[in-house]
């Protein structure tokens, strides 16, 4: 009884701090996991506890190029996803697992091969959209739900999709910025908005009814500097430039609104910089992304495609206790469940990546031992 009320409790407190009532609240947030170590190289481990702790919906990456890339050489039949130069078997035993443990998948379509951009690397755009339009259209018609992979072996249905990860980050995309004839213009934006309408147009062209491509796919922060040794655009700069480089069409917007500093709860907002808004868009002030979408492409449902905390041990300075982890845990899922427009949110990781330097917002520790975390998890309101 104690834990119902406080479940109730801290639903409502995210209901005021958003400023919506509760009967607007989201009514279908599904919760999900995004670990695509564990969900491709340790199913076998990874998708019982997945089911043990009632998890909706596994985002995954699913690699057109770079490393485990479905398409390493050029196709001949590039729409054919039955064309000798592509490799599924990595993606098709994920969603094949999926299936099983009733788990819906979201595929990020991610990272250029050589052939398709002239070897500049996974994290620069193709030279050609509509090889990237033609992979999407082959990865739609391939997990449509109605392919037969081998005789009378159908592959799963995948409704979800979202274009790239992190657009406005240079890990992902380069360049992010350029100056031309004095001005500085927001590249990775008009790459971006390119790679989005490719992706989507090729889903969508497979004529499959509930398909879903989600746009943006954000990092948190971004400087805005062309000038900068690691040049980046924030989040709201990123949106409104992608309008101006003409994206058009897309079914939902998704971002990852990650904290800034151990200090920062769910609900702390970024604070003004010099006097200046912040850029920043954490969940603290997630609503000034909403609006801002809502400004520029009416109500449109995001997707918080990735969250988390990382924890101390073993990160020293990034990291939060593990009863901090589990209690914020608690207060973001709650957060987004009171947002009417937010229909989806996963955490980022099921399990902390064995090196200190990697990620460590895993609900296990590297060797397996389970946080306070994963119990909070568990108790999420589905």
């Amino acid at each position: 009884m104690r834990r119902t009320l406080a479940v109730a409790a801290a639903a409502f407190g995210a209901v005021a701090l958003l400023g919506v009532s509760a009967s607007s609240a989201s009514p279908r947030l599904q919760v999900g996991i995004f670990d695509d170590g564990q969900t491709l190289f340790s199913g076998e481990r990874a998708f019982p506890l997945f089911k043990e702790l009632n998890v909706q919906v596994l985002r995954i990456s699913l690699r057109w190029g770079g490393p485990n890339g479905v398409a390493l050489r050029r196709p001949s039949r590039p729409t054919d996803p039955a064309d000798p130069a592509y490799d599924w078997r990595l993606y098709d035993r994920a969603v094949e697992r999926a299936k099983a443990a009733d788990i819906e998948v979201v595929f990020s379509i991610v990272a250029t091969p050589r052939w398709a951009n002239g070897g500049t690397g996974f994290n620069r755009a193709p030279t050609s959209f509509a090889d990237l339009r033609n992979f999407a259209y082959a990865a739609a018609t391939r997990y449509s739900g109605t392919y037969e992979a081998s005789e009378m072996r159908f592959l799963p249905l995948v409704r979800r999709w979202t274009a790239w990860n992190e657009p406005n980050n240079p890990v992902f995309l380069k360049p992010q910025l350029r100056r031309v004839g004095g001005k500085v213009v927001y590249q990775s934006a008009r790459d971006y908005a390119r790679i989005c309408a490719a992706v989507y147009d090729g889903v969508h062209a497979t004529l499959r009814s509930g398909a879903k491509v989600a746009c943006g796919v954000t990092a948190p922060r971004g400087n805005n500097d062309v000038s900068s040794s690691r040049p980046s655009v924030s989040p709201l700069a990123f949106l409104r430039a992608l309008k101006q480089a003409g994206l058009k069409r897309f079914d939902a917007y998704a971002h990852h609104p990650y904290y800034g500093s151990r200090s920062e709860t769910p609900k702390t907002a970024p604070r003004a910089v010099n006097g200046r808004p912040p850029t920043a868009v954490t969940l603290g002030n997630i609503q000034s992304l909403v609006d801002e979408l809502t400004r520029l492409y009416g109500p449109k449902p995001l997707w918080i495609t990735e969250y988390g905390y990382q924890t101390n041990p073993p990160d020293t300075f990034f990291g939060v206790s593990w009863a901090q982890q589990a209690s914020y845990l608690s207060q973001a899922f709650a957060i987004a469940r009171a947002h009417p427009r937010i229909d989806l949110m996963l955490w980022f990781l099921l399990q902390d990546e064995p090196v200190v330097s990697g990620w460590q917002s895993g609900l296990f520790t590297s060797t397996g031992a389970p946080k306070p975390a994963f119990k909070a998890y568990q108790d999420l309101p589905r």
